[in-house]
């Protein structure tokens, strides 16, 4: 078939290549050029998507990308995997209507397009089908097919990469779910079905919830155990210890990435939109990540206090920009707020990540270096915030003169642990 994946980003990329190897023609849309330019000479970004595997992709003829909505035309299925941000606490789906827009001038009759954006409950038959059926003058269910399919992606995770995560799938009819089912089936393992999109909406919205509230109460558990005079590891440790009833859960810096900073407050934005009551978990769970690289920043002021010296003129390191282990992904990465908070309190900071972050995520007064050796024991503090495993931890802990380690990686009498 004919395949276009409209968003070539950490979604939308890994899924076009795999849509291409399943023997798809696929058309790769993105709008931003450079980003095209990138992808069309093999030069992947995304940890997910090796640079050889895009660039056999490209030479088999079977997948192209562009910035030019006149290739989008004559498409079968159409999948949508476009940035659905946070706009001053309130979702913005401007990049779903605009894009559903664009497809929708070059929507023909018994094709169909699926949303994988995570999203509120409502938006795929509320607002993306009314958008198709306003710019190509036909009818949602009658003349073409809609769906829903939450992107699962775990940037980094070797274990369940996208073919072996299950997929649920939705339709917001019995003709669109086949559809839909049919091309998954063809690039995952497992595919599951629900009764509709605003099932599949919300089980996306789940998911992220759950794990956002349990890290939540975690790092409050971690602040609390500390004056307590408990090892928190320890005690996580003793508790993942029972074979039921018990899901490991760690502490941090805060969190990062797309789906948890931002998606959970999407479903609490229409609750109390539709309903008119807040969602208490949610707001309590932001409430406390969102304040862990706070909490992070006065664990080392109570460091420098201990030995007796200011963070105003210290020089402090950085390792790790990525918002977790082993990946380049930035993308609201505590790291950020870290080294801001750092900087206006007037600390030198430098910052060291071996995976390629982009730049322009970070506070420009931050300074990029390697984890050297010389550069280690010249920083009065080191900050240990995404462990990847190309760190040296024997020389960080021989060359530190002060480690606080927020991953729980590093052990020493220089070394304090989140």
């Amino acid at each position: 078939m004919h395949v276009v994946v409209a968003g070539q980003g950490y979604v939308g990329l890994p899924l076009a290549v795999r849509a291409a190897e399943a023997g798809h023609r696929v058309v790769g849309y993105d709008v931003d050029p450079d980003r095209v330019q990138r992808i069309a000479t093999g030069h992947s970004y995304v940890d997910d998507v090796a640079s050889a595997r895009l660039r056999a992709a490209l030479d088999s003829g079977a997948y192209s990308v562009t910035s030019d909505a006149a290739a989008l035309a004559g498409f079968d299925i159409a999948v949508i995997t476009v940035p659905t941000p946070l706009r001053d606490g309130v979702p913005d789906v401007t990049y779903i209507e605009s894009c559903a827009d664009t497809l929708g001038a070059h929507l023909r009759p018994g094709a169909t397009v699926v949303l994988e954006s995570t999203t509120y409950p409502g938006t795929t038959e509320e607002l993306m089908a009314p958008t198709l059926e306003k710019a190509s003058g036909l009818t949602a269910g009658a003349d073409f097919h809609v769906g829903f399919s939450p992107e699962r992606i775990d940037p980094g995770n070797k274990e369940w990469p996208f073919e072996k995560t299950p997929k649920v799938v939705s339709g917001i009819d019995v003709a669109s779910l086949d559809v839909v089912r049919d091309f998954y089936d063809g690039l995952v393992e497992t595919t599951v079905p629900v009764s509709g999109t605003r099932v599949a909406e919300l089980a996306k919205l789940i998911e992220n919830i759950f794990r956002h509230v349990n890290i939540a109460l975690i790092n409050e558990i971690a602040m609390l155990a500390r004056p307590l005079g408990v090892n928190v590891w320890e005690a996580i440790d003793a508790a993942a210890s029972k074979p039921f009833g018990f899901m490991r859960f760690t502490p941090g810096p805060g969190v990062g990435g797309h789906c948890l900073p931002i998606d959970p407050s999407f479903l609490s934005w229409k609750v109390e939109r539709a309903l008119g009551v807040p969602f208490r978990f949610v707001e309590l769970a932001n409430d406390v990540n969102n304040h862990m690289p706070d909490y992070v920043v006065r664990r080392l002021t109570e460091a420098f206090n201990t030995r007796r010296m200011a963070v105003r003129g210290s020089r402090v390191l950085l390792l790790g920009l990525a918002y977790k282990a082993d990946i380049s992904d930035a993308r609201e990465s505590p790291s950020a707020r870290v080294a801001e908070l750092l900087l206006d309190l007037g600390a030198a900071v430098r910052g060291a990540d071996p995976h390629l972050v982009d730049d322009t995520r970070t506070d420009t007064r931050l300074i990029r270096v390697e984890a050297t050796p010389e550069e280690i024991a010249a920083s009065d503090a080191v900050v240990l915030l995404a462990d990847h495993a190309q760190f040296d931890y024997e020389t960080i802990i021989e060359y530190a003169p002060y480690v606080l380690d927020c991953r729980n990686r590093l052990s020493g009498v220089n070394v304090d642990v989140l």
